[in-house]
């Protein structure tokens, strides 16, 4: 305990670091604040909080920190601006032209971010239009022109996603990093609380099994946590030895250093395209109810039935693969290890590096993307044991996974900055490490989130 005091009194010390903080604690309570205003022209006390809370919406609703059921100006939240960032990577590595851009570096890089901002804009206005026709019922538009009152709102929304980007630009800048990331993670952990309350109330409150198994859900959730951190956290270092070179009576070079290949580089991306797929058929039932009692359509619109759970996961296993093949480049990496002088013992360069550390990247892709599709399917096994369908939404999937990554790259940001004014770090023994970036075909690094 003394050492979690000195530590914070060490931050506090550091003005810098102190700003930083203040300035996102600042950010994200602006963002937080907005979350609750509702649209212009539309009546809060009419609309159905509860509508939202499972499926696919639900998902939305947490990233969104309740502002999606709320119909708040923020509603949409940062998701259009993940979705063009990850349309312009994808750009990257298919059109030349994107793939040029990538490579020019800075200049390159601005370029690329006002196209994703120009595709941001017309991600949110149509999600905008969709928003307002399908989550905002007739009695609740207290604008009587539809035509007003759709162009009011899908202005407010689109106004609102700009600005939430903008407040993720700004916490990059001034706070501690991760802009985008952090907004969504106080989202998330927004509900928690929320979700803790439900299954205390459930388990003990309403006899629903009592504080017993109340405090085993609590271990449990511990248990997943740390699983999910290791999972994050787990790298396959491989060893680089740089040539000696000396000029004039200085030697450069000579040393060996580690290439650390992520075991999860597609980080949650898999859970994102699978957990889309996975919705199709709720969404066929919805358009076609002939065939919403087909009871292939019903085993897979049931997240808790096995049907679904195998399908799942071995999209997950699909798409990692998938994923990692186009983020990361070992012909790249080979190259750039070339021109700086360096190689893998033995292994010769060039086209032997490439295949050397595309083996290495498949091996350790499997247990990778098996690991992602357990901690996938974990709510659905919560679900089994009567959880709280928002508590169990926090023993995996890909909130809990967004959350574990992005406080680890949080601390190692405050880490760091201790460090660099030679205090302690946050730990005792060893560093905490974030999610390392892996060098992509394009020498960027995949979108985090």
């Amino acid at each position: 305990m003394k050492k979690f005091f000195t530590t914070l009194s060490n931050i506090w010390k550091i003005e810098d670091l102190r700003v930083r903080i203040i300035n996102t604690l600042l950010f994200l309570l602006i963002y937080r604040v907005g979350s609750y205003v509702v649209l212009p022209g539309v009546d809060a006390n009419v609309l159905d909080l509860q509508k939202n809370k499972d499926g696919l919406l639900g998902l939305l609703n947490m990233f969104a920190g309740g502002s999606f059921s709320r119909a708040s100006i923020f509603a949409l939240g940062v998701m259009p601006y993940i979705s063009a960032s990850i349309v312009v990577q994808l750009l990257g590595i298919a059109v030349p032209y994107f793939t040029k851009m990538q490579k020019e570096g800075e200049s390159g890089r601005n370029k690329l971010n006002q196209w994703t901002r120009y595709l941001t804009v017309a991600i949110t206005f149509a999600q905008a239009y969709g928003y307002v026709h399908s989550q905002v019922p007739e009695n609740a538009q207290l604008i009587t022109n539809a035509f007003m009152f759709n162009l009011i709102t899908m202005l407010a929304l689109t106004s609102g996603t700009l600005f939430v980007m903008w407040l993720g630009e700004k916490i990059t800048d001034k706070g501690i990093g991760n802009g985008i990331s952090l907004i969504i993670m106080v989202g998330i952990i927004a509900q928690l609380p929320g979700a803790i309350i439900d299954e205390f109330s459930s388990r003990v409150i309403s006899g629903g099994g009592g504080p017993i198994i109340f405090i085993v859900e609590i271990v449990a959730l511990m248990l997943v946590v740390m699983f999910t951190i290791l999972v994050v956290q787990g790298v396959r270092k491989i060893a680089v030895q740089y040539a000696k070179r000396v000029v004039g009576n200085k030697q450069y070079g000579g040393v060996r250093q580690y290439i650390p290949l992520k075991v999860t580089a597609a980080g949650v991306m898999p859970i994102i395209f699978a957990q889309a797929l996975m919705f199709i058929p709720a969404t066929v039932g919805q358009f076609f109810p002939k065939m919403s009692t087909n009871s292939v359509l019903m085993a897979l619109s049931n997240y808790t039935s096995w049907q679904h759970n195998l399908v799942f996961a071995l999209l997950i296993i699909i798409f990692t693969f998938f994923y990692t093949a186009i983020t990361v480049n070992p012909t790249q990496m080979s190259d750039d290890m070339k021109k700086n002088g360096g190689f893998i013992p033995g292994v010769k360069p060039g086209q032997a590096t490439s295949s050397y550390i595309g083996g290495v990247i498949s091996k350790i892709t499997l247990p990778g993307s098996i690991f992602l599709a357990i901690i996938a399917i974990i709510p659905a096994f919560a679900g089994l044991f009567h959880v709280n369908s928002q508590f169990a939404r926090f023993f995996g999937g890909t909130s809990l996974i967004i959350l574990v990554g992005v406080v680890l790259d949080t601390l190692q940001q405050i880490e760091s900055h201790l460090l660099m004014r030679h205090y302690d770090g946050l730990m005792k023994t060893g560093r905490i490490k974030g999610r390392s970036a892996v060098p992509t075909a394009a020498g960027t690094t995949p979108p985090a989130i």
